[in-house]
């Protein structure tokens, strides 16, 4: 399992229960399920965001290569 796939599943735990006590607190099934949807959006683009891949730092300098063809 990659990090990504970690990070959204945990994140669709959190998810579920604030749905689950916003049940419990009475809110209306409408709200709790729009807020669930805002949530989840947000749990996807906050997942691309912490897991994308990152750029080698290296120490600044960079480095070409140039092929010669002899004919």
């Amino acid at each position: 399992m990659n990090t990504s796939f970690v990070y959204f599943i945990g994140f669709l735990v959190v998810v579920g229960g604030l749905a689950y006590g916003a049940m419990l607190a009475g809110i209306p099934q409408t709200w709790i399920l729009v807020g669930a949807v805002v949530l989840i959006g947000l749990g996807i683009m906050s997942t691309i965001t912490n897991t994308k891949r990152r750029e080698p730092s290296g120490d600044g300098t960079t480095t070409t290569t140039t092929t010669v063809r002899e004919e």
